[in-house]
């Protein structure tokens, strides 16, 4: 008989490449994770990993057992998530992680949420941007926000993907700025030779700001780089130059900045719940997707230019989301605590 956690251990390694890799992923020492993965050659009998010096791979007959693994360890979560949603009441430990600005932004509405579940605990983490879904589907968070510039990220055989707001890049000035002024018209071309900042080059809002750049004329602007839309935002409120960032990143409640929309379309992200299929009916994990649902609603009430998404994009049917008969929220007013932070 085949043990479960030698299976996730094999997963793990397809996923991570590397016995070293799959060792700091799961929290154990090297030795312990290649004692384990020769166990399961002699549980199954044959050999599953190619070891060399320098490296090990699996073996055509490891790659056909991850491939069985994948769905059993799928139908076992399926089998707890249906035990528990039998039991009704949200219970243990749900983690979560985000990107930065969605960690800040969602934070406080999913504690006030979810808090009046007693024998609920919530973890919310930060990963960088990418790794979100890869943690989802590996095990190690029960959801993830994601954030989306290009329109790739979609449902898949084992992940649920919920569409929760759609995210513009917005120009950010210091509030004695003249662009501070709504009724000063806002041209690009313009401001070419005004003091950008911008996070570092490679990052995805970085991406973005570049690609919103590109038609600025004659010479486009070289950002000075800094590590954080927070610390951005800082910069700009002491009127040491302007930036283009997020909507969602004003969550953080920067004062002294004043906000001005691009005009037409401007470049913009989704931003997304993910979570395994078989796991979304489980209660913790239906109970916080429902509270991030709410909480992307007072979100989208509190940043004027952010918008809820209208629909899921290439997603599953309304009537098979779990989502789909979550209360609407306060969407036709604004919020009272985080507009009133950015001096808007």
């Amino acid at each position: 008989m085949l043990e479960l956690r030698r299976l996730v251990l094999i997963c793990e390694f397809a996923r991570k490449g590397s016995i070293a890799a799959t060792a700091e992923s799961l929290g154990y020492s090297p030795s312990a994770v290649s004692q384990q993965l020769v166990a399961l050659e002699r549980e199954t009998g044959t050999a599953l990993i190619d070891r060399t010096a320098r490296s090990a791979e699996l073996t055509d007959a490891g790659r056909r057992l991850v491939l069985h693994a994948e769905r059993i360890l799928s139908m076992v979560e399926e089998a707890e998530s249906d035990l528990s949603a039998h039991a009704g009441k949200p219970s243990g430990r749900v983690v979560v992680t985000a990107f930065p600005t969605a960690a800040v932004a969602f934070a406080p509405a999913l504690a006030r949420s979810l808090r009046r579940h007693e024998e609920l605990t919530l973890r919310l983490g930060q990963s960088r941007s990418g790794r979100g879904m890869r943690e989802v589907q590996s095990g190690e968070v029960d959801i993830a926000l994601v954030d989306d510039w290009y329109g790739r990220v979609r449902d898949s055989e084992s992940l649920r993907v919920f569409p929760l707001l759609h995210d513009p890049l917005v120009l950010v000035v210091p509030r004695k700025h003249r662009l501070a002024d709504p009724d000063v018209p806002l041209d690009l071309r313009e401001l070419r030779d005004e003091p950008w900042m911008a996070t570092p080059d490679g990052e995805p809002s970085r991406l973005a700001v570049d690609r919103l750049l590109v038609d600025v004329g004659g010479t486009r602007p070289t950002p000075w780089e800094f590590e954080g839309l927070g610390t951005i935002l800082s910069l700009v409120a002491k009127g040491l130059g302007i930036a283009a960032v997020p909507a969602l990143a004003l969550a953080a409640g920067v004062r002294g900045l004043a906000v001005r929309r691009f005009p037409g379309n401007p470049v913009a992200r989704e931003v997304h719940a993910v979570a395994r299929g078989s796991s979304v009916h489980r209660p913790s994990v239906s109970v916080t997707l429902r509270a991030v649902h709410v909480a992307a609603r007072l979100i989208a009430a509190d940043l004027d230019p952010v918008r809820l998404a209208d629909r899921p994009r290439g997603g599953r049917p309304a009537e098979d989301d779990p989502l789909a008969d979550f209360p609407a929220g306060p969407t036709g007013s604004r919020g009272s605590s985080v507009g009133r932070s950015f001096g808007e």
